[in-house]
């Protein structure tokens, strides 16, 4: 377990990380909305479902694949020092104290 403490969990994951993903799927989703609906128009209306089915199913691994490998790519192992991290956490103590008190 004393290993476990010369580590520090550091995700470095932002919105802006994963912004064009969704931008990009969401184009996906309206185009297939926007054929479903011709499909509509044209009296088919089970090709219009299957459509937006097959495009749901299709699109939805490659979606949550690119969300999870983005967030492993920001997940981050930092090596910490036990000595400096005792004065670096007494330093940030007493930084908050002093700005509580003023």
């Amino acid at each position: 377990m004393d290993k476990l403490q010369r580590y520090r969990f550091v995700c470095t994951l932002t919105f802006g990380d994963v912004y064009g993903q969704i931008i990009a799927w969401l184009v996906v989703l309206l185009i297939s909305l926007a054929a479903s609906m011709g499909l509509m128009g044209a009296r088919q209306p089970l090709y219009a479902l299957v459509c937006v089915g097959l495009v749901l199913v299709l699109s939805l691994p490659f979606l949550l694949f690119a969300f999870v490998t983005t967030l492993v790519n920001h997940i981050e192992f930092a090596t910490v020092d036990p000595a400096v991290e005792t004065t670096s956490d007494s330093a940030s103590f007493s930084q908050q104290t002093v700005q509580a008190a003023g």
